[in-house]
């Protein structure tokens, strides 16, 4: 999502009622309409959004949104104060999310809502470059695939990656990683010794390499 989107539809702050700091996230006036009128379809009273983060993918962080009882709230949790509507954020996600926007786009085909988050995929240092080194050099060798590869996480000196795509199910996927995958990594990162592949191959449907 564009910022421009996202000043073009008046970014709401709110307040944030945890020890008066500002809200993590803003949310556009058109992205909370949408969320009320979600309520009211729904005939909910007295919910709350909830909003988080689900995990990481080839574009960025992977979000979760959904509607819950506002008694849903935990005691670690920010909640945003938008008057008539509450956005509850985890503790963990909190972070991530800070000075972000929650918006809502729609052209002639579909709409949905989307997350502009200025944070980096990763705060510690080695997990940063293994994924630099897979956004720049090795996705866009196997997207000729239809393939992609995603850092789930780096622990001491183990990176542990997934393959998506047309990588998902591929026979020749252990060649990919240990050619391919894991030469650059371990070239590139000295501080890893080690890449795992975490995927279930089992469950892909690879158009591209057919046993």
């Amino acid at each position: 999502m564009a910022s421009v989107e996202a000043q073009a539809n008046n970014p709401l702050h709110g307040d944030f009622k945890k020890k008066g700091r500002r809200s993590v996230i803003s949310v556009t006036t058109i992205a909370k309409e949408k969320i009320l009128e979600t309520m009211q379809a729904e005939g909910g009273k007295d919910m709350a959004l909830r909003l988080s983060i689900a995990g990481r993918g080839p574009f960025g962080f992977h979000y979760s949104l959904g509607l819950v009882p506002q008694d849903d709230r935990k005691p670690d949790d920010s909640v945003v104060d938008l008057d008539d509507l509450l956005v509850l954020i985890d503790a963990e996600s909190a972070p991530k999310l800070k000075d972000s926007t929650l918006d809502f786009t729609e052209d002639d085909h579909r709409g949905g809502f989307k997350v502009d988050n200025p944070n980096p995929l990763w705060t510690e240092p080695v997990a940063q470059a293994v994924q630099d080194v897979i956004d720049k050099k090795i996705n866009p060798g196997i997207a000729a695939h239809g393939g992609f590869v995603v850092l789930l996480d780096v622990k001491d000196s183990t990176a542990y990656v997934q393959f998506g795509g047309g990588c998902q199910g591929c026979r020749m996927v252990d060649t990919t990683l240990k050619d391919g995958v894991e030469a650059t990594i371990l070239e590139e990162i000295p501080e890893i010794k080690q890449v795992l592949d975490t995927t279930d191959h089992a469950e892909g449907n690879n158009p591209y390499y057919r046993g």
